[in-house]
Parts: C-alpha cells; sequence; structure tokens
C-alpha cells in the first residue's frame, strides 16, 4: 500500500478531546478533514495511512462561530469532521505521528 501526498492533504489532523477519547473504546476515532473532502476520500486515506479496514465514515461539519476575545471580534472558520469506525481488531494510536 502506497502512502498517496493526497491523503496527508484530506486528513488535518486528529481530534483529541475527552468525547473522541471515549469514542475510540468503541472503535470510532475523530478527525479534522478539509471541508471538501467527501467519505469515500477520507475512507480511502485512513486505511492508507494507517493500515487498517474502515467500515464506517460519518461526517459534521460544524459552522464558525463569531466570538470576541479581548476585544477584537473575529469568525471562527468552518470546521468538518469526520467520525471514522473501524473494524474489530484494528487500532489506531492518534498520539503518535504518522
Amino acid at each position: 500500500m502506497s502512502k498517496d501526498a493526497r491523503h496527508y492533504d484530506t486528513i488535518v489532523a486528529p481530534v483529541i478531546t475527552e468525547k473522541a477519547t471515549i469514542a475510540s473504546e468503541n472503535n470510532q476515532f475523530v478527525f479534522k478533514v478539509r471541508r471538501d473532502a467527501t467519505k469515500p476520500q477520507i475512507k480511502a486515506a485512513i486505511e492508507k495511512l494507517f493500515d487498517v479496514k474502515v467500515t464506517a465514515v460519518n461526517t459534521v461539519l460544524r459552522k464558525g462561530k463569531n466570538k470576541v476575545f479581548r476585544g477584537v471580534r473575529g469568525k471562527q472558520q468552518d470546521v468538518k469532521k469526520a467520525v471514522v469506525t473501524l473494524a474489530d481488531g484494528y487500532r489506531i494510536d492518534v498520539t503518535s505521528g504518522l
């Protein structure tokens, strides 16, 4: 299996939160992905980069929020997250790099 550069472009970063850690106990892992990434692209990228078998991909598009920080108004970017469910017997260690 060759690791293609476009797979690295599809997956932006793993999401490491308390909720994502609890989901990892059920073989579900959360990643930030490009906003224009499709589910088949995300599945292919995860399978190639981590050498695992993906059974399902669910995506969430969180719209950016208006925030005020130290009196400066700003808008957060829209973020697309993918919840990837792996087949039994496969694991991903998100704390280690690629």
